[in-house]
């Protein structure tokens, strides 16, 4: 199936309610999610101008073979996407003997509205965080090259770097070919809301991940040095994995867990297209994970981004038609889902530091299961006291909770996110194994070392 038909067959399943954007974009049998998901985004954004030009245009009447759906992609193209992308084929020649008409009405819609721009014949409901546009966050991805070598290439093509921002009204105020590095992520570039970069030769090769800020802080959080073993609990599509795996210089090890097969499959794809190589991806449900594997004995780090609501997601009235707050029957099933698999992942044995975080601004997701899990935990993990300058904090639900970040257009200039980051407050005691050697006394320890010395010589190769 190409991409407009794709596209199309996305925007007819969600309007019948078969299920969400996300999910009927990775269920489909399109290859490059990403460019889908793109495109059927903006053309739901546009989905009501579309229309209005399509009628004005008579284009149904014209074609009659043409169907809705499908004639609302194909004019978003033509007119307000990048042209046919997709290829097109015979629906390009189609469009270009309406071309003409198809424009005509655009500018007479513009004219009638009182405005110059596309994006103003917008309303206000169709421009999620409009008053608080978030600027287009761009990670490079150190696997594979430097944010200075990043940026030399931006300006070659005529972009301006404005050097590191340094306040939020920096970031808000960007505008044209301006760009600048975040002031808190030294991996982080910045540029214009409306910057498309998806069809970038540095995005296309793997050098650049398109990932909103606040989607970076987990990582970031977690911060995972060279060699340790890592869990990332609920892992597709795998924008945080490439970051911790190039946190990880690609040594050490990711396990990666996910239930969904094709997103696992795209997860693959965009892994390698980044040059992980540290990962082990298994189609798994983590809560059938056990924290006793020997596999998972050296697992110091958990990442857990778990399944949520999306209710802090800038364009969450397209992920789920007629999208709002949700319904309390469904805040409490993803809670139970939340909570359990927080409680599950605190009992790895060795773990010294999780994050958990979601996309979502209800208190029953994010603090009332960190609440939850930290009395589970009996004093074992508390809550570690991170970016102390971060403008938004936890809801003060419990004690500590000042300790967890939320972030919003609003406050942080970044889609709606929360996290908070765990740290072991206890050592763990000694294993089996540890309590079967016997230290000798500290006194002994040099005169056993020289006589190993003597015995041995100066050749002897380490144990493996």
């Amino acid at each position: 199936m190409g991409l407009y038909a794709a596209a199309a067959a996305v925007l007819a399943g969600v309007e019948s309610r078969q299920g969400s954007l996300k999910g009927l974009v990775y269920s489909s049998s399109f290859q490059n999610v990403k460019q889908l998901y793109a495109l059927v985004c903006e053309t739901q954004r546009y989905s009501a101008v579309l229309d209005t030009v399509i009628a004005s245009a008579g284009l149904l009447r014209a074609e009659k073979k043409l169907r809705p759906h499908l004639a609302k992609v194909l004019v978003y193209e033509l007119l307000l996407g990048k042209g046919f992308r997709g290829g097109g084929g015979r629906w390009k020649a189609l469009l270009g003997r309406h071309q003409a008409r198809l424009k005509a009405e655009l500018a007479r819609l513009k004219v009638h509205r009182g405005v110059s721009r596309n994006e103003d014949l917008l309303e206000e409901k169709s421009r999620p965080g409009q008053a608080y546009q978030v600027p287009r966050f761009v990670r490079v991805n150190t696997l594979k090259t430097c944010p200075e070598d990043a940026i030399d290439y931006f300006k070659r093509q005529g972009f301006s770097y404005q050097g590191r921002a340094s306040s939020l009204e920096d970031l808000r105020t960007l505008k044209g070919q301006h760009f600048l590095l975040d002031p808190l992520l030294p991996e982080l570039l910045v540029f214009p809301a409306q910057t498309d970069l998806h069809e970038h030769p540095l995005y296309r090769a793997g050098h650049l991940i398109l990932q909103d800020k606040a989607s970076c802080l987990p990582a970031m959080l977690l911060s995972p040095p060279p060699g340790s073993h890592v869990i990332d609990a609920c892992a597709a599509p795998g924008n945080k994995t490439s970051y911790i795996a190039a946190l990880l210089k690609n040594q050490g090890k990711i396990f990666a867990f996910d239930q969904d097969a094709k997103r696992l499959a795209a997860m693959a794809t965009l892994l390698a297209r980044a040059g992980v190589s540290c990962c082990e991806l298994a189609e798994k449900d983590f809560l059938t994970v056990s924290p006793s594997d020997q596999r998972y004995s050296q697992v110091q780090y958990i990442l857990l981004d778990p399944s949520c609501s999306g209710s802090g997601m800038l364009s969450r009235q397209l992920e789920e038609h007629g999208g709002g707050t949700p319904s309390k029957e469904r805040l409490q099933a993803l809670a139970g889902f939340q909570q359990r698999a927080l409680c599950h992942a605190l009992t790895f044995p060795s773990l010294q530091r999780l994050v958990y975080s979601t996309c979502s601004l209800c208190q029953e997701e994010n603090e009332d299961v960190v609440q939850e899990a930290l009395q589970q935990s009996s004093g074992v993990f508390r809550l570690a006291p991170v970016l102390p300058t971060w403008p938004h904090r936890g809801l003060s639900t419990f004690p500590g909770s000042e300790h967890c970040l939320r972030a919003s257009p609003e406050t942080t200039l970044t889609g709606g996110f929360f996290v908070a980051v765990f740290e072991r407050a206890e050592v763990p005691g000694p294993t089996p194994q540890d309590k079967a050697v016997v230290p000798e006394p500290l006194s002994k320890a040099p005169k056993r070392k020289r006589r190993r010395k003597a015995a041995t010589g100066a050749n002897m190769q380490p144990s493996t």
